[in-house]
């Protein structure tokens, strides 16, 4: 299932990412007020659903560790909760790519420190070039040096690795293997500054398809990995040897001795294959290396596993197969720190029937693995699995044996065993992470339990969303794993949609008159690519396809259920009567367009396509071509039609090469006004109106007066709050945004890569600017509430939220505390600030300085401790004490 994850939905989403991500661009009218509000931000919970290439452990500090995603950001293990803490949500709009991680480094000298190469392609699908992050707080906050070249963290070869690395040594001292040609680079100054290392005499040349023209299957894998032996330095002096893996099957893997100032080729090194990792034993003196004959990480049909004894440069073939016999190749390689003899090793492209994991503990010279056949096509399993935290794992499958569900994985590149627990190891796949904690059943003879250890890391990307009147609050389309019905937004939902299974769904709709009628459209390798529900999405049925179609394109129901437009790739649009059983082209409107339905009445619907918009009056059957000009020409566009208002058409999209923005039209499409206090947009929805509003509220993505960020308006688009925060951006989120019709300012956005998150905001009803609604009883001037959202060893990370609880709006603000017990702030976002001994003095920044009664400011910092961290007791804005919540 995972095969189709490049081709389909994120190389749709990465074509509109290139229109959807410009510079700035000057506003074509007044600017608007910006207010502030403070907002809490949550994903709706699935519990995985992407590939996780990578786990870092730290091998200083226990229960530290680190997982990195292809395209949805870095994540801190946190174990009193056994869940992860996203760590890339601050990546902004125009540096999207930053969410896609190809390499991690803990440092094992100050566990405080965490590394990340970021960069999401390699080819002009990412305009930018990659980065690497730095954080002195274990990712709480990050500096960025950018470099030269790009970064491929969803590209081939990801799950190879780790390409940066810490010298265990001098921690000073980092590497860089880099793609395209690029070489290896070294950073002496603790990642600051790069320079390629000049002496590397290899860049690689493996490619996975060389004649691809776009750039993405022919890339050069180039520099794969880098490994230390610690053995060989001492604390403060740069290790002298280092072995580095290189995408090129005759010269795989090099050394130097002398701390990077020389190279050579590892003599009598196996050929024919690549290295996808590189573990060393320095207690007994091995080097491990797994090898591929592709690059992965859905590729590969040939592999060994060798060892390399580094005092005699003798190598060894401890493959647990013959080579024969195997149809994959090998990828996750992990040894035991507590007991350096024991090694495991995935057969990461073992897709049928399952995945394999092998272990050994006598350097490789036996080998067990996780499962084996009795009889065929009968599995004996040396382990269990228990999904219950996440039952969709299971796909809502019955295969027949050898199959079996939930598989034990697939993609599976990433192996750690904990380097401070032997009983305790992790293992990446296409889906989620999988974990046990009696691994050391394994070698006793009993079974030891697979668990996803997963919670928090969400990684799916978004295609469109929906939040009915009645119902689930929250329909989801999603790329590879389909889309999930959420009853409760804090809990992972039971199975994916199924009957049929898309691989990706990329449009859904409900009848907004009748909720419980819900169709989508989606991706399949086989079978329909429509499906309809009659229960809100909580079963479902297969539809038929028209002749021609190849996928899902957009789909929209009649406001009262009896009819659907469906505009599917491969094939004209389509109209039908009833649930899709038969299918006929609708006149008037280009194949591809877009489609909505009017959400009043049902025989109305609207389509758009390079510039035009298009309408029909008959339920589908032949559409018109509106007169309105001025819209954007591209076809990166989402439009909807406002619930409860007949021909109310609201229209966001466009580049920034032309018409860029947001439109509105009251008359069924046939004229729209753009909106002059809205720079871009690329999103709209709709939400439950303010106290006092007569009109619902809008959400989007958007720019506006120069910061770019999700808007509110409870004003018809008058005046707007930016409710996210610096802190809160997840890189691209154009995919789809919708309010909530039953909770007053509950937002949820998509993301290309951290799943579906969702705003609530601390306004229980009020509105932005002439929105309406009623100011609380004053009780003061000001209220704070001060949070500490984590805390660390020396360090921790909180959160101030600011209320105006006066009569009278601010014009800007100025918030002052002391620190009881010698706390310094690092670094704080959205307000200026000074600190002066234990004095602290937060100002606001240009978009958040208005703050209306009743309304509320947010900032947030991270900071240093030592002995206690006791909050602060009181504040004061200017002279004014504030009330402390």
């Amino acid at each position: 299932m995972r095969r189709t994850r490049i081709l389909t939905a994120v190389l749709a989403l990465a074509a509109g990412l290139i229109a959807g991500s410009p510079p700035a661009l000057a506003s074509d009218g007044p600017q608007a007020t910006l207010a502030a509000e403070s907002y809490t931000w949550k994903n709706a919970r699935i519990d995985g659903g992407g590939f996780v290439p990578g786990i870092v452990f730290n091998r200083k500090e226990k229960n530290l560790a680190y997982a990195r995603t292809d395209i949805g950001g870095a994540y801190r293990w946190q174990e009193s909760s056994k869940s992860w803490t996203p760590l890339l949500d601050s990546v902004g709009w125009t540096d999207w790519g930053h969410t896609g991680v190809v390499s991690l480094a803990s440092d094992s000298v100050d566990p405080n420190k965490v590394y990340a190469a970021v960069g999401t392609y390699t080819n002009s699908w990412d305009p930018g070039n990659g980065a690497v992050l730095r954080s002195a707080d274990r990712g709480a906050s990050w500096r960025k040096t950018d470099l030269p070249f790009k970064l491929g963290g969803n590209m081939p070869g990801r799950g190879m690795g780790e390409r940066l690395a810490v010298d265990p040594n001098k921690n000073s001292v980092l590497y860089l293997g880099a793609p395209s040609g690029k070489g290896l680079w070294r950073s002496t100054d603790s990642g600051v500054t790069w320079s390629q290392v000049t002496a590397f005499p290899n860049v690689g040349n493996y490619q996975q398809d060389p004649s691809d023209t776009s750039g993405y299957a022919s890339d050069n894998q180039g520099i794969v990995w880098v490994t230390f032996d610690e053995s060989t330095g001492s604390s403060g002096t740069a290790t002298k040897t280092v072995y580095v893996g290189v995408a090129d099957k005759d010269n795989a893997v090099y050394r130097s001795t002398d701390a990077g100032v020389t190279w050579t080729r590892l003599a009598g090194q196996p050929t024919g294959y690549l290295a996808h990792k590189g573990v060393l034993d320095a207690v007994n003196g091995y080097l491990y290396l797994a090898y591929s004959d592709k690059g992965g990480p859905y590729d590969g049909g040939k592999g060994r596993l060798w060892r390399y004894a580094t005092a005699t440069g003798t190598w060894t073939d401890i493959s647990p197969v013959a080579e024969a016999d195997t149809y994959y190749g090998f990828s996750g390689l992990t040894i035991d720190r507590q007991k350096p003899g024991t090694v495991m090793a995935t057969a990461y492209s073992s897709w049928w029937p399952d995945t394999q994991i092998f272990r050994s503990t006598n350097s490789g010279g036996a080998w067990t693995k996780a499962w084996d056949y009795t009889s065929y096509p009968d599995r004996a399993n040396r382990y269990t699995m228990d999904v219950s935290s996440a039952p969709w794992l299971t796909w809502g499958a019955n295969p027949s044996p050898p199959e079996q569900t939930p598989k034990l994985g697939w993609m599976t590149e990433a192996l750690e065993i904990d380097p401070f627990n032997s009983s305790r190891m992790m293992y990446g796949t296409g889906a989620t992470i999988y974990g046990t904690e009696n691994l050391s059943q394994w070698d006793s003879g009993g079974r030891f339990t697979l668990k996803p250890m997963v919670q928090g890391l969400e990684e799916t990307a978004v295609n469109d969303l929906a939040s009915p009147p009645t119902g689930a609050p929250l329909l989801s389309a999603l790329g590879d794993v389909g889309g999930f019905r959420h009853t409760d937004l804090t809990k992972t939902p039971s199975m994916m949609y199924t009957s049929p299974n898309f691989t990706t769904t990329t449009s859904l709709d409900f009848a907004e008159k009748n909720p419980a009628t819900v169709v989508r459209v989606g991706n399949l390798d086989s079978g329909p690519h429509v499906a309809f529900s009659t229960d809100n999405g909580a079963n479902w049925f297969a539809g038929t396809d028209p002749s021609g179609v190849s996928g899902g394109g957009t789909v929209a129901a009649a406001a009262d259920g009896s009819r659907f437009v469906w505009s599917p790739a491969g094939a004209p649009v389509q109209y039908t009567t009833g649930f899709g059983t038969s299918w006929q082209a609708a006149s008037g409107i280009p194949a591809d367009a877009v489609v909505e339905s009017d959400r009043v009445d049902p025989k109305v619907f609207y389509g758009f396509k390079s510039g035009r918009f298009y309408v029909s009056s008959d339920g589908g059957a032949t559409f018109t071509a509106s007169a309105a000009t001025g819209l954007p020409s591209g076809d990166s566009v989402r439009f909807k039609a406002l619930p409860g208002g007949r021909g109310d058409v609201w229209l966001a999209g466009g580049a920034s090469d032309g018409a860029y923005g947001l439109w509105h039209s009251t008359d069924a499409g046939a004229t729209f006004a753009k909106l002059s206090t809205v720079e871009q947009a690329d999103t709209i929805g709709f939400g439950k109106a303010a106290t006092g509003a007569s009109y619902q509220t809008l959400y989007t993505s958007a720019k506006i007066a120069g910061v770019r960020g999700i808007f509110r308006s409870t004003d018809k688009g008058a005046t707007w709050t930016r409710v996210n925060d610096d802190a809160h951006q997840w890189g691209w989120t154009g995919g789809a945004i919708t309010g909530d019709p039953r909770v007053y300012g509950r937002v949820y956005v998509s993301t290309n890569g951290r799943g579906v998150v969702y705003g609530d905001t601390s306004d229980t009803g009020g509105g932005d600017g002439g929105g309406g609604g009623t100011d609380p009883t004053p009780t003061g001037a000001c209220a704070v509430t001060y949070t500490i959202t984590n805390q660390w060893s020396g360090g921790f990370q909180a959160d101030v939220k600011l209320t105006n609880t006066g009569t009278s709006a601010w014009s800007g603000w100025s918030l002052g505390w002391t620190f009881a017990d010698g706390q310094t702030i690092s670094q704080l976002w959205n307000a200026a600030h000074t600190q002066t001994g234990a004095a602290v003095t937060a100002k606001n920044i240009a978009w958040n300085g208005n703050v209306a009664a009743g309304s509320s400011v947010g900032f947030g910092f991270t900071g240093n401790w030592s002995g206690s961290n006791t909050k602060p007791a009181a504040f004061k804005l200017g002279d004014q004490s504030c009330t402390v919540g």
